[in-house]
């Protein structure tokens, strides 16, 4: 089938029914294509259907002039609500992306000086960061918790919960026991166990390494996830780590709290060096 005999219109109305990637690589098969991938009506379809209130609580405005240009300035990060979330469109699918910071998040002690302190983030002047984080002082019952709402999320999507974390070259105690991993939604509870740091990376004061990352195995009863234990967190191309804390499959028309956490209150040692982000929630591959 020949596409340069079709209406411009009826292409148009072709590409928006499939994904930014396609559309961005049909405008590269000729100059008459690059008009049609390019136009309006075929990236409307790809912006989430809630942007305009999305943008109404961006900390900066941002200018666009399409709305393909709007896509691609979603597709980086922007502060939300004050600074206190961040939010951002994944580039092959457009689905939403968000990340709760560390002052939104309910961190046991975190308002107490003995236990914790909050600092600037030394990233904090790019606007892909957040202005600061938290960073474990010593403790020995550690509890990070978060929630947010599927309301928020694209629907039919299998989403993914992740701690972002780095950790401090005087870190210590990270490594003795595992820590304990819950996501619920709903009737829904993914739990599983996985190690903040390993032993060698806390005397070496280096980040734990994706190597030992290990695939989890998923056992299935009632509409619960567990997965395995010894799994250890794994390098971004930020310069943080991440560890992943479950996921789940947001359906149509659901609106439930998604509630996360991260607990190691078994153990009476002290611990220390642990920096928190926030925790992300995006589409998993």
């Amino acid at each position: 089938m020949n596409f340069d005999h079709l209406p411009e219109d009826c292409f148009a109305h072709i590409l928006s029914f499939t994904s930014p990637g396609d559309a961005c690589r049909s405008s590269l098969v000729s100059s008459s294509f690059r008009a049609t991938a390019d136009a309006d009506s075929v990236w409307r379809k790809f912006l989430p259907s809630d942007h305009k209130q999305i943008l109404s609580r961006f900390v900066s405005p941002i200018a666009y002039s399409s709305s393909k240009d709007l896509f691609m300035k979603l597709c980086s990060p922007n502060l939300i609500d004050g600074g206190d979330k961040m939010f951002f469109v994944e580039k092959s699918t457009g689905k939403k992306c968000y990340m709760l910071s560390a002052r939104d998040l309910s961190i046991s002690w975190g308002s107490h000086p003995l236990y914790w302190t909050w600092r600037p983030c030394l990233q904090s002047r790019s606007k892909f960061r957040f202005a600061e984080v938290a960073e474990l002082r010593t403790i020995w019952w550690l509890e990070i918790c978060g929630t947010t709402n599927t309301q928020m999320l694209s629907q039919k999507t299998v989403y993914g919960a992740y701690l972002i974390i780095k950790i401090a070259n005087r870190a210590y105690g990270l490594d003795t026991l595992p820590s304990e991993v819950s996501l619920e939604v709903g009737s829904y509870k993914s739990q599983g166990s996985i190690y903040l740091s390993k032993r060698n990376d806390i005397k070496s004061g280096k980040q734990a390494s994706s190597e030992h990352e290990h695939f989890p195995k998923v056992v299935r009863a009632s509409r619960s996830r567990v997965l395995d234990e010894d799994r250890g967190g794994s390098k971004r191309g930020d310069g943080w780590m991440e560890v992943e804390i479950g996921s789940f499959y947001n359906g149509e028309c659901d609106e439930k709290d998604v509630r996360m956490s991260l607990r190691e209150v078994k153990g009476v040692h002290l611990k220390a060096g642990l920096i928190v982000e926030g925790i992300e929630l995006r589409p998993k591959q």
